[in-house]
């Protein structure tokens, strides 16, 4: 949940975006954000002040971790709107695709996500051991 959700403010297009770099988080790690920690009170205070799950750079290109880490702006005025997203993954699908050659910035994206994917099927028994902390909660709940 965005920080400025859990501080009482207004719901936003920019906590779905928040929410959404959970979700390219869980797409890239295959764990839950925060799975190994409680998610009560002092979770939620660590939120508002800034801690976001941690990524191992291996798992994913550098170009998808730092949009992911813009959606977690914890400015909601900082994070890139739908628009923004979808044009960054439509050039993440080119680079990967063969649809585009070239450039050294196309080969260096195209190595990366080649990289983390071959990084993610050798580690894939790894994925399927991670357990959630017993006070992990993903379902809906009232703050």
């Amino acid at each position: 949940m965005a920080p400025e959700v859990l501080r009482d403010k207004a719901y936003t297009q920019a906590a779905d975006i928040y929410s959404f770099g959970m979700i390219m988080y869980f797409t890239a790690t295959g764990k839950q954000p925060f799975n190994n920690c409680a998610h009560d009170h002092d979770l939620k205070l660590e939120i508002c002040n800034g801690i976001r799950p941690e990524v191992n750079e291996l798992e994913a290109p550098k170009c998808y971790t730092d949009l992911m880490r813009r959606c977690w702006d914890s400015n909601p005025d900082n994070r890139p709107n739908a628009i923004e997203i979808n044009v960054e993954l439509k050039s993440f699908y080119d680079c990967y695709s063969s649809y585009k050659k070239g450039d050294s910035n196309v080969i260096e994206i195209r190595k990366q996500f080649k990289e983390a994917e071959i990084y993610r099927k050798s580690h894939l028994s790894s994925f399927k051991k991670n357990k959630n902390h017993p006070e992990a909660i993903y379902t809906s709940q009232l703050l």
